[in-house]
């Protein structure tokens, strides 16, 4: 691979075994590529962005749309290339996500790792009033310029919510 990552771009019709075996390498395993796959199938994914470099798909995020609250978009997954991780290249594709999130007041919601989605863009602090099926404590928000009011997070059902 010479220079540097193309632009990110949507998702093309024909790259989603590329995209599969992406988030496999990058998660050891099947379950975020099944994740996406059922997804496709429910018509719940509102994009897919993939990170290219020399025509191969180096990253890759999927957004979906909530259930409740309506008109937010939920990120997961997220994956770069392992040997390219902890370049930056994940961090650079999540922050032009989370600007244009704030920008457009389209709510984002993420559950991760603090330290990676706070510094692209998404905070914490916007989302401690939210009630989720998951750790609030690692849900994140983007695209909103003050915290979110009290209200219940409900996932498109291929999340599987516990």
């Amino acid at each position: 691979m010479n220079g540097g990552p193309d632009f990110a771009r949507e998702l093309r019709a024909g790259e989603e075994d590329q995209v599969d075996a992406l988030l496999q390498a990058a998660f050891g395993g099947q379950e975020e590529a099944t994740l996406v796959r059922r997804l496709r199938k429910a018509r719940c994914m509102a994009g897919e962005t993939v990170q290219t470099w020399d025509g191969e798909i180096i990253g890759y995020y999927a957004l979906s749309s909530m259930v409740r609250p309506k008109g937010w978009l939920c990120l997961a997954p997220v994956a770069i290339k392992p040997e390219l991780q902890g370049h930056g290249y994940g961090k650079r594709m999540i922050g032009f996500l989370s600007e244009w999130a704030r920008l457009t007041k389209t709510p984002v919601v993420v559950l991760g790792d603090p330290a990676f989605y706070e510094r692209a863009g998404f905070s914490r602090a916007k989302a401690t009033q939210l009630s989720s099926p998951y750790p609030i404590d690692h849900t994140m928000l983007a695209g909103m310029d003050q915290p979110a009011k009290p209200q219940a997070l409900v996932y498109p059902a291929p999340f599987g919510a516990p």
